[in-house]
């Protein structure tokens, strides 16, 4: 369903047990966007970065400082710092800090391998790495602006290998006919408003600009007088090649990724930490972490052109306070990858308290050979596809999360097996919880979701929709045309009895169209209008209560064991 088509949807109050967690009840959701926050959701808890400027890193004093007022002559100390932030990276040494000071710097840089360096901003004073430059040339010409001597270049390739062409799978494009330069990572802005690319000047209007590469020209359909108008000139921001380096306390925009670049923000060395960091309008992927050990804290992506945040390769994962929101703005489609946060092919990967909203494509997505997977406490709200997914995955904890008011399922556990799934609350979507076999084979020739470090098939991964426990969950009413609360579907045919799924203490609100659907011997579903019904014709929700919480997952969601309560904690 496309963004464009969402409808406003109201989640009415449900006549659900005194276990279940409040905060569910009444909420009204918005419809298409970009779309304001209700006051309810305005802060969504303490996800993402401080605001830029205000955060207190102590300042070492052997650090080397940094000003847009500096001099790459000059010592690097505070009373004579450095110009530029690759100048001070090169000067520091091994566990050196390098302190950056209020302003803007327009730079691409990386820390080299070997040296583990904290780059931080100073003491509550703004710091931006931004990619754009002012354009101020211009005239008026044939019904457009025209900026000539117009000579930056970015790669354009539609996929993630540069110069590769699309796939021949349509599954797996990235760009849509509806949306054809979604991977030209050219930006503008007119007084911070980003203007729409168009890939011929006969398509420039007022709100759309095109580049002409031939004649080295910038073309534009709004009136630049009297305005700020600025493009991306840099590709890429920072880099983190050096095991072990930090980076805190600074914002990051308006850089012109390209696909192949995986990320504006890359880190590429093990152990790296990321903290109150902002990376937000990046043509692509705001941060990507391509390594392991990798430390993501009160971080935020917003408003980037693909996707908020990427991990491969990624083991040892965790994202703490994390918030992805508004992210694919190009309008990639939303398969193979687009949205809020996207880990494939890593081992043990946590994300705890975070917040995947108002993304143009799902919230949570971990595919392709993800293991070991706790996801706690998060919520997935308002995203125009799924919430939270689990794809070609294996052994998963979702426990205490909210997904609400998402285009498609609240939560969808796709060929993933020994999944537990305990406490989230889920109301206001396409479809609730979604468990679902499809006909992809383990290690069938040309399929992929392998994990490439394996010389054989992991044998951890089955590609089998099996061994799942849903238990004390809060499905509400779903948006409407809603399909179902809980949804399990075999497309092999092989039916929900075979899976090995122990459903139960679940609450249940009824609301709109069939609440259960559950996949038959042949794979023909049958609805069941209710728990009881549910539990006459399968054995599932044996109790008709909560259920005590298992000491593991109360471990994780920070309960005393054997805990008897409904859905998520919700303040």
């Amino acid at each position: 369903m496309s963004h464009g088509s969402r409808r406003a949807l109201i989640v009415k109050a449900l006549a659900l047990p005194a276990a279940v967690g409040a905060g569910v009840l009444g909420w009204q959701f918005p419809g298409d966007g970009p779309r304001p926050r209700p006051a309810a959701e305005a802060s969504a808890g303490p996800a993402g970065a401080e605001e830029v400027g205000t955060t207190g890193y102590a300042v070492p004093r052997d650090a080397v400082v940094v000003s847009p007022q500096g001099d790459d002559g000059a010592d690097g100390t505070l009373a004579r710092p450095l110009r530029t932030v690759a100048k001070a990276v090169a000067a520091a040494g091994d566990k050196g800090t390098v302190v950056l000071r209020g302003g803007v710097y327009h730079e691409t840089v990386t820390i080299p391998a070997g040296k583990r360096l904290t780059v931080q901003a100073y003491p509550r004073e703004a710091v931006w790495f931004d990619g754009s430059s002012p354009v101020r040339r211009w005239a008026a010409r044939d019904g457009a602006w025209e900026s000539d001597g117009w000579t930056a270049r970015f790669d354009a390739s539609p996929t993630y290998t540069a110069g590769a062409r699309p796939s021949a799978d349509p599954e797996f494009q990235f760009v849509s006919p509806q949306h054809p330069m979604a991977s030209h990572p050219d930006q503008l802005w007119v007084d911070g408003a980003a203007q729409r690319q168009v890939g011929s000047r006969a398509e420039v209007k007022g709100g759309a600009f095109y580049v002409d590469e031939q004649a080295g020209r910038l073309v534009m359909g709004s009136d630049p007088r009297g305005h700020d108008v600025r493009a991306s000139t840099l590709g890429e921001a920072v880099t983190v090649r050096g095991a072990g380096s930090v980076l805190r306390g600074f914002g990051v925009r308006r850089y012109a990724t390209a696909l192949p670049q995986l990320g504006t923000v890359k880190i590429a060395a093990a152990g790296v930490g990321v903290e109150n960091v902002a990376v937000t309008e990046s043509a692509t992927t705001g941060l990507s972490v391509l390594a392991g050990g990798a430390r993501l804290t009160k971080v935020t992506a917003s408003r980037n052109g693909l996707l908020g945040v990427h991990g491969n390769y990624a083991d040892d994962l965790r994202l703490s306070a994390v918030r992805a929101d508004g992210n694919n703005t190009e309008h990639f489609k939303y398969a193979p990858v687009s949205g809020g946060v996207k880990i494939t092919r890593s081992r043990k990967v946590t994300i705890e308290h975070s917040v995947a909203a108002d993304n143009f494509g799902k919230g949570f997505w971990l595919d392709e050979s993800v293991r070991d997977i706790a996801l706690v406490a998060d919520k997935a709200v308002r995203n125009a596809d799924h919430g939270f997914v689990l794809e070609l995955s294996a052994r998963a904890v979702v426990a205490g999360n909210v997904a609400r008011g998402n285009d498609g399922a609240g939560m969808k556990v796709n060929d993933t097996s020994d999944v537990q799934i305990w406490n989230n609350t889920v109301a206001g979507n396409e479809r609730g919880l979604w468990i679902v076999q499809d006909r992809r084979v383990k290690g069938a020739p040309g399929t992929p979701g392998g994990d490439p470090r394996y010389k054989g098939a992991d044998p951890e991964m089955t590609w089998r929709a099996e061994k799942v426990t849903v238990g004390n969950n809060v499905f509400g009413a779903g948006r409407p045309g809603a399909r179902c609360a809980l949804c399990v579907e075999d497309a092999t045919g092989g039916g929900a009895a075979g899976m090995g799924l122990v459903i139960d203490g679940n609450a249940y609100s009824g609301g709109r169209g069939t609440p259960i659907l559950w996949a038959g011997r042949g794979g023909t579903p049958t609805g069941y209008p209710g728990p009881e019904r549910f539990r006459e014709g399968t054995g599932q929700e044996r109790s008709g209560r909560p259920r005590p919480l298992p000491a593991p997952i109360a471990a994780l969601v920070k309960r005393p064991p054997g805990t008897l309560h409904q859905g998520a904690w919700i303040s």
